[in-house]
């Protein structure tokens, strides 16, 4: 990663630019899920993420521009789980002028700390299946492939 990039909490003032950054993650999605619906759409309350603290939003920033974000937000794991909680990442976007140069595992170190030191060692995240690009950056910081969720579309 360059040395100019820092990577550092959102603010509520980065707002404009991380709702930039979520139509980013959504047109790189739109293609491997024909269920998200046309139009403008948000996926993610990003304030009530910044605001929570169970939760932390971080961005990589080249100078003013915000280019790479993601998040890490407690949930509860599932009763049968050896753990109660753990760390659900999203928000993984890096633009793509960017991309190849270390700044999502750079972001990802920063939400593995910040989930150690909230006390969760669970980690996960959904991508994808066709997703191969995203599918390999997390499998480079040690993210394994766990469960895939099937669908299917009938007709009335």
């Amino acid at each position: 990663m360059k040395e100019h990039i820092i990577i550092r909490e959102a603010q509520k003032t980065d707002l404009p630019l991380l709702l930039q950054c979520e139509q980013g993650v959504i047109a790189a999605e739109r293609p491997f899920d024909p269920t998200i619906r046309n139009g403008a759409i948000t996926y993610y309350d990003l304030l009530d993420l910044m605001e929570n603290s169970r939760a932390i939003v971080l961005v990589a920033c080249d100078e003013d521009k915000v280019v790479a974000t993601g998040y890490a937000l407690e949930k509860p794991a599932k009763h049968y789980l050896d753990h109660e909680v753990y760390a659900y990442l999203g928000f993984m976007y890096t633009d793509p002028e960017y991309r190849g140069q270390g700044i999502n595992g750079a972001i990802m170190d920063r939400l593995k700390k910040w989930s150690l030191s909230k006390g969760l060692t669970e980690l996960r995240l959904t991508v994808y299946n066709d997703n191969e690009h995203a599918i390999r950056a997390y499998e480079k910081v040690g993210f394994k492939k766990h469960m895939i969720e099937m669908r299917l579309r009938i007709e009335k």
